[in-house]
């Protein structure tokens, strides 16, 4: 069953407002059947909406993918803050397709761009795999199988942060929000994206070269304030709860990647 479609409503100032207050509200997402912002949705979630009017581009029907996809990223980078901030309940699909597609083009745009780097750093080495047909075979072998495995891997790094909050978030009195948590950590994928090489050849071909250095500059103080408006803004911790519920957050995360990256290490090793 579809869930309940949200209407976007602009509360202007009175008109007896003083001229100091004359300024306009950013436009609310709210539930045309309760009113409220956070609603996950008065009917059951399906695997095409979220719950609310999209303010995840990425759900809004209409556009096309790559639109789509893009428009996310950088609102997941540039508007960190007030993406993750009111970031809706929903379902989960739509989350898990765009991390994937996500990270896919992550990784695989920045092996691509270490790989003449490689070539030139060893050149010995390059013109073996070049002339040995066998060890072209074991590189394409490597590069089909490895760039899958460390998207996959990064997909479930950041998912697991999401997590991570969520019971941070929990443990500093906060009422659990694990699907939206989860929706958290897929849509961050988003920012490995923005900071890559195909996200810096996007940005400088559609922005400008100033804003593709802005959105890199952003690159390690994007997680920190995307969790912050997280804890602030869907589980409505104060700034003391928020930071500790980020920092407990922050530890199970690192733990967890380090794991399960020794985990892929060995698995592909093996392989």
């Amino acid at each position: 069953m579809a869930k309940t479609p949200m209407s976007a409503q602009r509360v202007r100032p009175r008109a007896d407002s003083s001229d100091t207050d004359a300024f306009e509200v950013p436009a609310a997402v709210l539930c045309t059947i309760c009113g409220q912002s956070d609603c996950s949705g008065c009917t059951p979630a399906d695997e095409t909406a979220s719950g609310v009017m999209a303010i995840v581009p990425w759900e809004r029907p209409g556009g096309t993918s790559w639109s789509r996809l893009w428009g996310t990223a950088l609102a997941t980078t540039q508007g960190a803050d007030a993406f993750f901030s009111a970031l809706p309940d929903g379902a989960l699909p739509p989350a898990v397709r765009f991390a994937i597609v996500a990270e896919m083009l992550a990784v695989g745009s920045m092996v691509a761009m270490l790989l003449p780097i490689a070539a030139l750093a060893l050149p010995h080495l390059a013109l073996q795999v070049i002339g040995d047909p066998e060890m072209r075979v074991r590189a394409l072998e490597w590069f089909v199988i490895g760039v899958p495995a460390l998207a996959l891997w990064m997909v479930l790094a950041h998912a697991s942060h999401g997590a991570a909050l969520d019971a941070g978030a929990r443990k500093q009195g906060a009422r659990p929000q694990r699907r939206r948590a989860l929706r958290f950590g897929l849509y961050s994928c988003g920012w490995d994206l923005m900071t890559g090489p195909l996200g810096a050849i996007w940005m400088l071909g559609s922005r400008g070269a100033k804003a593709a250095a802005e959105v890199l500059a952003l690159s390690m103080r994007v997680p920190g304030r995307a969790s912050d408006a997280l804890l602030k803004g869907v589980y409505g911790l104060p700034e003391d709860a928020a930071a500790r519920a980020r920092r407990t957050g922050t530890v199970v995360a690192v733990i967890s990647a380090i794991v399960s990256a020794l985990g892929l290490l060995l698995a592909l090793a093996l392989a």
